[in-house]
């Protein structure tokens, strides 16, 4: 990925040296939201939201952090003495993780963890509604069955998600209808990241409700042991194997 590609990467690195930083988001039947930018990227623990706070004990061992952004959630497992392996699509994300003090942090697509070495981890975190970068229901199977084979026997995942049913606003629940009709889970987007005149890729990107994650999740070697919820519409799963 270029750097004029990596509006996500951009906004981090502003925020990251101190300049003005947004995040537009925008789906492809042109809803547009606007987030408060990029400091929760940025967040210490302290600040975390009480769920994220909640699921992060489970934590073991070596931990793949997927997604890793600025590296908050890298950084904190590394003071607790986790050794941590940061990954994310965005090459100035993974750069401003090093300049942060991630020791070990890498350009890598999820699509791409199948490069790891059997019984590489003992735990893989994605937090920040990560369980999106599964993309689809096909994609997300394959992906955990990868994830099965690069873990250790008692591995975890900790797994942040979105139930995108938890809404009442007529343009959500339009497009959820919309992409019934063309054969896509509800909570299947299509999105891409833009940030001043840099413009991302189009991505889908997966919310899906617990029914629909336990659904998933059956064939790919890994069950539910616990959810841990945030008293709203966001939930962090805690899935081990089977």
């Amino acid at each position: 990925m270029s750097h004029e590609e990596d509006a996500y990467g951009q906004e981090i690195l502003a925020a990251y040296e101190g300049r003005p930083s947004y995040e537009v988001v925008e789906r492809d039947d042109g809803f547009i939201d606007l987030s408060g930018g990029a400091a929760h990227y940025f967040q210490e623990y302290k600040s975390w939201p009480r769920w994220q706070k909640r699921s992060v004990k489970f934590a073991r061992g070596k931990v793949l952090d997927v997604g890793s952004g600025a590296g908050r959630v890298s950084l904190y497992l590394q003071r607790r003495g986790h050794k941590v392996t940061a990954i994310d699509n965005s090459p100035l994300a993974i750069e401003v993780c090093k300049k942060r003090g991630v020791k070990d942090a890498r350009v890598l697509p999820i699509e791409e963890i199948g490069d790891f070495q059997k019984n590489s981890f003992d735990t893989i975190v994605m937090y920040g509604n990560n369980f999106g970068l599964f993309g689809s229901r096909r994609k997300a199977k394959f992906l955990l069955k990868r994830m099965y084979g690069i873990t250790s026997p008692e591995a975890l995942i900790i797994v942040e998600s979105v139930d995108p049913y938890d809404t009442d606003d007529p343009a959500h629940l339009n497009y959820q209808k919309r992409n019934r009709k063309r054969g896509r889970m509800a909570g299947q987007l299509r999105i891409r990241i833009r940030f001043r005149h840099y413009v991302g890729r189009w991505l889908d990107y997966l919310l899906v409700s617990r029914r629909e994650m336990k659904e998933i999740l059956e064939g790919t070697g890994w069950k539910i042991k616990k959810f841990i919820g945030s008293g709203a519409y966001m939930y962090i799963a805690i899935i081990a194997k089977n």
